[in-house]
């Protein structure tokens, strides 16, 4: 079944390629229309996906700076609303049969990251715990939500991008289709990121 898998891959490897070259660039100031009306959202930016633990990556330790410098600008703009979703796994989760043991829920790799907890703010941002990759499974996230009717905006950052950072941000967007909300959901490219795992760790 992937005999080939290479070479049928590469018309569309270049393609997304120059699609992602292709894409234009949103200021900060045109994303976020009004500041009452935008929330930040941020998966998984804890110490066990980017400094410690089996899943941690210096790949995914590369955002926490530009993601705490849009906290800062947007912050800075009148955005208040700022939600952290979190990986707080039981010893026990049923997820650790597909994935190592991590961020165990009193652990330091279940912890936010520093960069985040010194930010003068931090203490208004919500922290939600989640027990698997969906953030919207038995979180509180669509409580947050109805609780905030008011919000069309949302910049979804985090990790990882084709794993907990997509269940969010489709989350939203399918949330909003099934509801008839007009609702914009931006990823920037920046700020999300997916740990390496290099050939030789996989085999």
């Amino acid at each position: 079944m992937i005999d080939n898998m290479a070479d049928q891959a590469g018309p569309f490897l270049e393609w997304l390629e120059a699609w992602e070259r292709a894409l234009p660039a949103l200021p900060l100031e045109k994303a976020i229309q009004d500041p009452a009306r935008c929330a930040i959202l941020s998966v998984d930016v804890t110490r066990g996906f980017c400094y410690e633990g089996p899943l941690s990556s210096p790949r995914v330790a590369g955002i926490v700076a530009p993601i705490r410098r849009l906290f800062e600008r947007a912050w800075e703009q009148g955005v208040r609303h700022i939600l952290l979703s979190q990986d707080t796994h039981e010893p026990d989760a049923v997820e650790v049969a597909q994935w190592p043991p991590h961020c165990v829920r009193g652990s330091s790799e279940a912890e936010t990251v520093e960069a985040f907890q010194s930010l003068p703010f931090f203490d208004k941002m919500v922290v939600l715990e989640k027990n698997s990759i969906d953030s919207g499974l038995n979180t509180g996230l669509n409580a947050w939500l109805a609780n905030r009717p008011k919000l069309d905006t949302f910049i979804v950052t985090g990790d990882c991008t084709d794993l907990c950072t997509y269940q969010l941000a489709m989350h939203l967007r399918l949330d909003a289709n099934e509801r008839q909300l007009a609702r914009r959901v931006i990823v920037p490219a920046d700020c999300v990121q997916t740990y390496d795992l290099p050939v030789q760790a996989a085999r």
